[in-house]
């Protein structure tokens, strides 16, 4: 079974979860990525979000929170991603950029808009308190 690793920031603002969605998707999704060779965890999720959203992460700030599986969105069945949450305080204004096209805050009522692995964290956080 093929596993894809990835990284995503949890970024919570009154009670609600920040989305992204790409170009040419409809589909939201948690901002993040994966890692390139030789990176930490803490290195590619700050690149990654600095890339989509025009914001630095503070890196005393980055605590892990969870890590989620389920079938990967748009792959053929049997391809799993694997998303390790992370929280983290940042700097600037949360702007889309690069293959970004939309940010959005979301509520667990909002999670038929997400991929599965993104259904299942909403399910999660909101279990936890941590969104509406």
């Amino acid at each position: 079974m093929k596993e894809i690793d990835k990284l995503a920031w949890v970024c919570i603002k009154d009670k609600q979860l920040l989305g992204a969605r790409s170009k040419n998707n409809a589909t939201y999704y948690i901002p993040g990525g994966k890692r390139e060779l030789g990176e930490s965890d803490a290195e590619a999720l700050t690149r990654e979000i600095k890339e989509e959203l025009s914001v630095d992460l503070l890196p005393a700030t980055i605590t892990y929170l969870e890590t989620f599986k389920a079938q990967a969105h748009g792959k053929p069945d049997g391809v799993n991603v694997k998303i390790t949450c992370y929280l983290a305080e940042h700097i600037g204004e949360v702007q889309a950029n690069a293959e970004i096209e939309e940010i959005i805050w979301l509520n667990h009522k909002d999670k038929e808009s997400c991929s599965l692995v993104v259904k299942i964290i909403m399910d999660w956080l909101k279990s936890e308190g941590m969104i509406e």
